[in-house]
């Protein structure tokens, strides 16, 4: 019988899924769940699985929702994605964004001129 190896891609730039090995147990939830088959497991028993595949993931986050063991595993989105517009009032300094739980008052005042 012919044994059959995965190789992962060439490094890339991106890596999409980073595990904390001080926390991550290796129960392979996040590779069982993962609708890109990403990961696989480590061969390495207790150790975090392997990103096999770091291209093909779609940053769904599934992975990191159904992990049982918080701050194990969390997404690295590429910056394109991770960017968040802050805005500065210049009257108080305080920083708000949109979508935020208790955003400021609007400014209700005319523009200078």
């Amino acid at each position: 019988m012919a044994k059959v190896y995965m190789l992962p891609n060439p490094p890339t730039p991106n890596v999409p899924i980073r595990f904390n090995p001080a926390v991550c147990t290796g129960c392979n939830v996040c590779v069982e769940v993962c609708r890109t088959d990403v990961l696989m497991p480590n061969p390495e028993r207790k150790k975090p699985p392997i990103v096999l595949y770091p291209d093909e993931c779609w940053y769904c986050g599934i992975c990191v929702e159904d992990c049982s063991i918080p701050g194990s595993i969390w997404m690295v989105h590429p910056l394109n994605q991770s960017v968040v517009v802050n805005w500065k009032r210049k009257e108080t300094g305080e920083f708000f964004r949109l979508g935020m739980k208790n955003p400021p008052p609007p400014n209700t005042r005319p523009p200078a001129k």
